[in-house]
């Protein structure tokens, strides 16, 4: 196998030391955005199906994301200087009176490993913080998750917090966790729904051409 199929294989089978030495390895061989997207990207697609197909359980992503976050450490400041611009940038956080991150946490590390650049605003995040970070970052996607039914009701009002405030055209909104469905984003506003982690990375693709259009 070459250099890139064995990065490819180091992510999936989830070897993050390996991961990390393999990409400074390909990196003397080749581009960076190459090795983006010849063996990283691919490779989180991979595990992602997997996880849909209940091949892979949780545990196994999150090691599997660690693995591509050891790798994107030493890609990502290479990928900064040679101007290769992000796939989109996600505002991520768990919305207010909710403490539970490893949601968050894993669609975050998906998302990251599906080339999206990522700020994750942690947990017990207000609407109006979610607006800040709107106006600061100027993202194409907000990110809300919550875990708890009584949690759901903060979704709805950082969505009017952002049509009161003037952004709500320039953002797509998706939301996720255990007690939200799709006919609750529809019923809200929210222009998408992941049901997982994995679904979140192709939502999020979905809601990027949504916008270029």
């Amino acid at each position: 196998m070459g250099l890139l199929e064995d990065l490819y294989r180091s992510v999936i089978e989830a070897h993050k030391d390996q991961a990390a030495e393999l990409t400074r390895k390909a990196l003397e061989k080749f581009d960076p955005q190459e090795i983006l997207n010849k063996a990283l990207k691919p490779a989180m697609d991979v595990v992602g199906e997997e996880y849909e197909r209940g091949i892979r359980y949780i545990p196994e992503m999150l090691l599997s994301a660690d693995a591509m976050k050891k790798a994107m450490e030493e890609l990502s400041p290479l990928l900064t200087e040679s101007g290769v611009e992000p796939e989109g940038v996600v505002i991520i956080g768990t919305v207010e009176g909710d403490f539970h991150d490893i949601g968050e946490n894993l669609v975050s590390m998906m998302l990251e490993g599906g080339g999206f650049k990522v700020h994750s605003l942690g947990v017990d995040v207000t609407a109006e913080s979610f607006i800040e970070a709107v106006e600061r970052e100027k993202p194409n996607i907000l990110a809300m998750s919550a875990l708890l039914t009584s949690t759901m009701t903060c979704m709805p009002k950082v969505i009017e917090g952002l049509e009161n405030s003037g952004l709500r055209d320039h953002v797509k909104v998706m939301i996720g966790g255990a007690p939200v469905t799709q006919d609750y984003a529809t019923k809200i506003g929210a222009d998408g729904y992941g049901k997982d982690a994995a679904a979140a990375v192709r939502v999020a693709r979905k809601l990027l051409k949504k916008l270029s259009k």
